[in-house]
């Protein structure tokens, strides 16, 4: 319960305190400490959740991954709670096993750049066959203005600005080496503008002196991310995008709890003139991939699907995050096809911090897609011979193809 802010919110919402679900409190505060009143307070609610993808998730790893037999409830909780507690205590439902039961191929992680990397070494030292790969995401070393900056700048051991995209650079490389085949970046708007050198300089120096404000970190993340795609064009490392979140949206939770509690909050995005520089320097290159996400369904037909549907280097990235549903993932559909196809789109890929949930959250977003394909054979606007190979694309060779696994 307590990492997983799609439950955190809902239940937040409807008046159960953070506290009340065992989560630590940043003063040190008492918080509730046994997780098996945490588990039946959430029993108690679970029916907030139907209909949403979280229930639908929840459901079929209590179904379907723990074989559990009774529907959750206030009632059936403590039941619930022991059997569950039992299985994984058993071999069967260690990582590894599971990985292997779920018939997954690639687990890729998402790593500060600064971050050594020694768990990933440590897998593949191990001789396991399973494949878990590195993602290289920079945030904390573009955000020049926050209070974190230095020590995440420390982290990477330079003083200067021809020394900090050295670095950036080394950092992929050593990435790149345990497997790593993607960056991802997350941003509130895209916005993206290329730099004189000594412009970039300068805001550098100002981070390093603990005077650079907001507007100039907007700045200097619009040019590092033309530095990164120039970086991807080098390395052949994919480039992610995931855009318009504003995070932390309620000040008392943050101050009280910490970050990621489910205060995120989608906001409007601007892709066509903001990513222009960035396109029209790399766009046209077939070497670069950019996988562009959004909380903001608005620009899927206006503006997402007409990049994708006219750069070579653009691909879409599926539904994320509130729109990682059923409903979501359908307007996801049914607003870019027309105008880019389903070829332009990154597949599906989940982005849960739930191991268990990974089967729950592709067989989700297989059958959406099979129900939509379904649809265009019955509108007679594809035949059934071509939504067979176009329902295994969307399920499984678009995301290897457009990632380079």
């Amino acid at each position: 319960m307590q990492p997983d802010h799609y439950v955190l919110r809902l239940l937040y919402a409807h008046g159960v305190g953070l506290e009340d679900l065992g989560v630590p409190r940043r003063d040190g505060a008492a918080v509730e400490a046994d997780p098996c009143k945490v588990w039946q307070r959430f029993a108690d609610h679970y029916y907030l959740f139907r209909g949403t993808p979280t229930g639908a998730w929840l459901d079929y790893e209590l179904h379907e991954v723990f074989g559990v037999q009774d529907q959750l409830s206030g009632d059936t909780a403590p039941r619930i709670y022991d059997e569950i507690r039992e299985k994984l205590g058993s071999p069967e439902f260690r990582p590894r096993a599971l990985f292997e039961r779920f018939n997954i191929e690639v687990l890729a992680t998402t790593d500060a750049a600064t971050d050594t990397l020694d768990h990933h070494r440590a897998i593949r030292g191990s001789g396991w066959k399973g494949r878990v790969i590195p993602t290289f995401r920079p945030d904390a070393l573009f955000r020049i203005a926050a209070p974190g900056w230095p020590a995440a700048l420390d982290g990477l051991g330079v003083r200067d600005y021809s020394g900090f995209i050295g670095a950036l650079a080394e950092r992929r490389a050593h990435f790149k080496s345990l497997g790593a085949t993607a960056t991802d970046h997350g941003v509130l708007a895209p916005y993206t503008a290329a730099l004189r050198q000594e412009a970039a300089e300068r805001l550098f120096r100002l981070a390093l002196e603990g005077r650079a404000a907001a507007d100039d970190e907007q700045r200097f993340t619009a040019h590092l991310l033309m530095e990164m795609a120039g970086q991807s064009l080098e390395d052949g490392l994919v480039m992610q995008i995931h855009a318009g979140a504003l995070r932390d949206h309620n000040r008392l939770v943050f101050d009280r709890f910490g970050p990621d509690r489910g205060g995120d909050i989608p906001v409007a995005t601007e892709f066509t003139r903001n990513l222009r520089p960035l396109l029209n320097a790399y766009g046209n290159d077939t070497r670069f991939t950019l996988v562009l996400f959004t909380l903001d369904e608005s620009t899927y037909s206006r503006e997402l699907a007409p990049l994708a549907g006219h750069y070579p280097a653009v691909r879409l990235g599926p539904p994320w995050w509130f729109h990682d549903s059923v409903e979501g993932m359908r307007r996801f559909r049914e607003r870019t096809t027309e105008t880019a196809g389903i070829y332009k789109t990154a597949g599906f890929n989940d982005d849960t911090r739930a191991f268990c949930s990974i089967p729950a959250r592709h067989d989700l977003a297989r059958r959406m897609d099979a129900n939509y394909l379904a649809g265009l054979v019955a509108r007679h606007v594809i035949a059934e011979s071509d939504a067979h190979p176009m329902a295994r694309a969307l399920a499984y060779d678009l995301a290897k193809q457009t990632y380079r696994l």
